[in-house]
This record gives C-alpha cells, sequence and structure tokens, in this order.
C-alpha cells in the first residue's frame, strides 16, 4: 500500500516473488533442475566487461552458463535478451554458451535500426534445435549446421546467399524523392510499427506545378 502513513512517508508494496541480489558472473546458486525457463533482459552485456583484475569476462561468461545449464530442467528453454557492444561481444557470448553444451542461436530483431535493433540469445538442450526468425525476416543464427553450437546471424542474409547488396533506393539528385525512396521509406515505418498512410497510384507522383 503506498497510502502516505503517520510520518509522511510512502511503504513499499510486497514482492509477488522471491528476490535475489546476486552476480550471475559468480555462477547461478541455485539447486540442479530448478527451473523450466529463463528469461533475462538488459543484463547479460555486462559479463563482458571487468570492473578488477580479477574479472575476466569469459570466465564469467563460462561460469555463468555452466550454472545455467544445470539450474534449467531438461527440455527448457533460456531467451535472454542483450545489448551487444560489438560483433566480438555477440561471438564470444555464444562461444561460451556453446562450450558447456547449449544449443540455440541469436536472433536480430530490426537489424537496420539504430533504436529497435535487438539482439536475443535463444537457448535449448536440443541438439537439432533452431533459432526463430527475427521480425524482419532475417533468419537467427542456426544451430547444428555441421557442428553443434551457437553461431551468430550473418549480418545481410543476401551476401550470405552471394547475392548482391544493392541497398535502399536513393534521392535524386539536389534533394529530389523517387517514387522507389518513398515506398522503401513507408515499408520501413511500418516495419517498425508507425502508422503510415496505404500506398495508391498516386504515391511518388509529381504534382503539376501552381500558377
Amino acid at each position: 500500500n503506498n497510502d502516505n502513513n503517520k510520518g509522511g512517508g510512502t511503504t513499499e508494496e510486497p514482492s509477488p516473488g522471491d528476490l535475489l541480489h546476486h552476480d550471475m558472473g559468480t555462477g547461478l546458486p541455485f539447486r540442479p533442475a530448478s527451473f523450466d525457463a529463463c528469461i533475462s533482459i538488459s543484463a547479460l552485456q555486462w559479463l563482458c566487461y571487468s570492473n578488477t583484475k580479477e574479472q575476466i569476462p569469459k570466465k564469467r561468461l563460462t561460469r555463468f552458463f555452466s550454472s545455467l545449464y544445470q539450474v534449467l530442467r531438461r527440455g527448457a528453454r533460456a531467451v535472454l535478451q542483450f545489448y551487444p557492444e560489438s560483433s566480438e561481444h555477440a561471438i564470444l557470448i555464444s562461444e561460451c554458451a556453446a562450450k558447456v553444451g547449449f544449443a540455440g542461436g541469436i536472433v536480430v530483431d530490426y537489424p537496420n535500426s539504430t533504436k529497435a535493433k535487438k539482439h536475443y540469445l535463444v537457448l535449448s538442450f536440443e541438439r537439432s534445435y533452431k533459432a526463430p526468425q527475427g521480425l524482419t525476416g532475417m533468419e537467427g543464427a542456426l544451430l547444428n549446421e555441421g557442428r553443434s553450437g551457437v553461431r551468430v546471424a550473418d549480418k545481410d542474409p543476401r551476401k550470405a546467399a552471394g547475392k548482391k547488396s544493392r541497398g535502399p533506393p536513393r534521392k535524386k539528385k539536389g534533394g529530389g524523392k523517387t517514387k522507389e525512396w518513398i515506398l522503401h521509406k513507408k515499408e520501413t515505418q511500418r516495419k517498425k510499427g508507425k502508422d503510415t498512410r496505404k500506398d495508391t497510384k498516386f504515391t511518388g507522383r509529381k504534382r503539376p506545378m501552381r500558377f
């Protein structure tokens, strides 16, 4: 209850569940096979940094994934959303997860957006498990392609297929907007969930000059 008390302050609402303040880089302090699933939001990337000489990112990540592998029940899955500072961090995270026995992959939503882009590490015990596709249709890193483990998705699936990447349409010289540029811009806005007018035969048509 947050009603004011006699002292003029407020009282905190009780937590709906148990809380634990713990450094996950030292391992998870739970009994084996205690959980059916694991969800993490914006925490995993901090294990890639060290505040002291004793904190080695690779060892801390391995210790975390090793303990996570133990506390999850067989058949369970884990989804860890994170923000890697670089591709090296993403590779380090995926390699440490694969080293302890996880299968899975990194799924990237909105890879071409600076604001909406998100990384998800999806882990499973099933060796044949394949990570889902990102929201833009880009496939996540698939596992068990020739070897077990976790792999990082290609930045551009068109390049992986041997096709040339043309990139988005460009404006005309002088700043004018082409019909292709307008259609591409509207489609990008729709993928971001923004309200966008429907395409019609008048979309991109040059208006007559006013007298």
